[in-house]
């Protein structure tokens, strides 16, 4: 007999992100770093889709290469919204990725994200954002600012959210043939810890100075020869910087058209996309417009 529930599944988005600047202002007893940066949500990233399921079964059906399926954030977060919400319903969730793994775009957390937010109204759990963004905490540091739905200040391990309004911007994304390991940038002997903390005035007052720059950008430099030529091949033509820990590095441009006339230049040599900076996260316009 089967399981699935009837209703046809729709796809739900899972927005990248790029980290604006990143600064590193000291550490935790436990080890953490404390950080500074503004998370920039962008008009593009995976999607995932959630067919109902009537026997409480979580299943993850597209394969993801090097991410076994108990291990997928997806399948967490379902987990945990299931536990917490006392439901009895299970899913299937697909997976249309197009965001890389270990490129510093935050994929796998908005991926996690969104089947907290999908499955809180899927489910008619209905927790409310407060709640699925200390479950998203779990999960990462990541998660609130995409179940949350907007472009932030964040301080802290990345949990402390005040949401922004920023410039109209477009992307260009540069995407390195390589894999960066974040455990590994934030134990480099080289990181720097101890930037002087900013506040959001002063970045709002010139929020593309060369002086919000990312901490993580020296040793990924030197770890990862590719991530080290992108950042030569776009500094050629405006000035870019390292997302997260990487790989993925970017430029801001006024218009779509500026960045695509970058992009042309590049495309023959990277992998890559260009994207709008949006402030309202595309997830959100689909709860406001759809449910």
């Amino acid at each position: 007999m089967d399981s699935v529930l009837t209703a046809a599944p729709r796809w739900w988005p899972a927005p990248a992100k790029l980290n604006r600047f990143l600064h590193i202002t000291g550490r935790r007893d436990d080890g953490y770093h404390l950080l500074q940066t503004v998370f920039q949500l962008l008009d593009y990233g995976d999607r995932l889709a959630f067919s109902l399921r009537d026997d409480g079964a979580i299943h993850r059906v597209t394969a993801l290469a090097g991410v076994p399926a108990e291990q997928d954030l997806v399948v967490r977060a379902a987990r945990l919204l299931q536990e917490a919400g006392g439901v009895e319903i299970g899913t299937d969730i697909r997976v249309d990725k197009r965001l890389p793994m270990g490129g510093g775009l935050g994929g796998g957390s908005s991926n996690a994200a969104t089947t907290l937010v999908a499955l809180d109204h899927l489910w008619n759990t209905r927790l409310g954002v407060d709640t699925l963004a200390e479950l998203g905490m779990q999960l990462g540091a990541d998660v609130p600012v995409f179940v949350r739905g907007h472009s932030a200040w964040a301080e802290g391990v990345g949990e402390q959210l005040q949401p922004l309004d920023l410039p109209n911007r477009w992307y260009l994304v540069l995407i390195p043939p390589v894999t960066v390991s974040t455990a590994a940038v934030f134990s480099d002997s080289h990181l720097r810890r101890d930037c002087p903390p900013i506040t959001i005035r002063d970045f709002l007052a010139a929020p593309e100075s060369p002086q919000w720059g990312n901490v993580c950008e020296a040793p990924v430099r030197a770890r990862y020869p590719e991530v080290a030529a992108a950042l030569d091949a776009l500094n050629a033509l405006a000035p870019a910087r390292l997302t997260g820990t990487g790989a993925c590095v970017f430029a801001a441009f006024e218009t779509e058209s500026a960045a695509n006339a970058a992009w042309q230049q590049l495309a023959e040599d990277w992998q890559g996309f260009v994207a709008r900076g949006v402030n309202e996260s595309p997830l959100n316009t689909v709860l406001s417009t759809e449910f």
